[in-house]
């Protein structure tokens, strides 16, 4: 799961978007420093990973990558799921993605301050509700391998396995809402 599912969850049960966030930026196990809300979204976060990671349709997924690429599948998994879910959005939300974007990231970007503590730059509203909406649009898809392969030490790597994110995401549609059911459970 990608930050779009990772907000869906927590929105649907709650808990805080900017800890749903914040669970890829915050690092170790001492949550003391964060208000006990945002702390929860961050393990929520956790055991959502975790969880998808462990799932019989993911480990299946990873499979299907060529071994030099697997190292790389979760992250094109993630992104395949988020245009997955993006793709179906009307079945899993009434409210529209551009609004739930919209309105997610500015919940995510109020909480800036928790971002510096992480050692993040502050999220900006605007741009990271245009980044969520672009998981539904190929050239959105292409750009966001683009953007995390940049931070890696073998970018060119990540984008070979990330060339077959199309097939990975239309493998993945017609399940994802099985997947997500069990993980809204593990969110209660």
């Amino acid at each position: 799961m990608n930050f779009l599912a990772h907000l869906w969850l927590a929105d649907g049960s709650r808990t805080s978007l900017a800890g749903a966030i914040l669970g890829d930026v915050v690092r170790g196990a001492d949550l003391s420093a964060y208000p006990n809300d945002i702390a929860l979204g961050i393990r929520l976060h956790r055991r959502i990973d975790a969880a998808t990671d462990r799932h019989p349709l993911m480990l299946a997924a990873r499979s299907r990558f060529a071994p030099g690429e697997r190292r790389y599948a979760g992250i094109v998994l993630d992104l395949a799921c988020d245009h997955a879910l993006s793709l179906d959005w009307p079945a899993h939300s009434p409210e529209p993605l551009t609004d739930f974007c919209r309105r997610a990231a500015a919940e995510v970007a109020s909480a800036a301050p928790w971002f510096v503590q992480a050692g993040a730059r502050p999220p900006d509203a605007e741009g990271f509700a245009a980044l969520l909406q672009s998981y539904a649009d190929e050239d959105g898809m292409t750009t966001a391998l683009q953007r995390i392969a940049r931070r890696m030490r073998e970018p060119d790597r990540l984008l070979q396995a990330g060339t077959g994110w199309r097939r990975h995401a239309q493998e993945l549609q017609p399940q994802l809402p099985a997947l997500l059911q069990n993980l809204v459970a593990i969110m209660q």
